[in-house]
């Protein structure tokens, strides 16, 4: 196990992350719906910010540019916003669930005017959000009660 005389020459908040992030488990990444394979046609620069803030929010943190999602209550449905070559991409991903983290959707924005979600985009969001909400109950909160029997 690591020890913060390991990371002397960071500061005292990065060694604490470093530590926490050595310590704990990674939550699951699930995909809901076409999500992974509409991530996968943006392009590798976009793809490879996306990836660095799910990885953040599967170890407890939040991304700097990881907003929450308005029209969600909280800070549970977040987004993530990449712009490239002039182009906007944005995924959206829920840290809601204890153990897994759910990509719900991945799309290219296509509105130049105004930076709100498209009311097909939320309900989409909507939808997929109470799916993921349904399979965590049924493959990780069933799994979770039983081993604390």
């Amino acid at each position: 196990m690591a020890t913060s005389q390991d990371f002397s020459d960071l500061t005292e908040h990065a060694r604490i992350s470093i530590i926490k992030l050595m310590d704990s488990q990674p939550k699951l990444v699930e995909w809901i719906g076409s999500a992974l394979d509409d991530l996968k046609g943006f392009p590798e620069t976009v793809q490879q910010s996306v990836g660095y803030a799910l990885y953040r929010a599967q170890c407890g943190e939040k991304h700097p540019s990881a907003k929450p999602l308005k029209g969600f209550k909280g800070a549970s449905v977040l987004e993530v916003i990449q712009d490239f070559d002039g182009d906007t991409y944005r995924a959206v991903y829920t840290i809601k669930f204890e153990e897994v983290v759910y990509v719900l959707h991945a799309f290219q924005k296509k509105s130049k005017r105004g930076i709100e979600t498209s009311k097909q985009d939320i309900e989409l969001i909507e939808a997929r959000l109470k799916r993921a909400k349904e399979h965590y109950e049924q493959c990780y909160k069933r799994h979770s009660e039983e081993d604390k029997q």
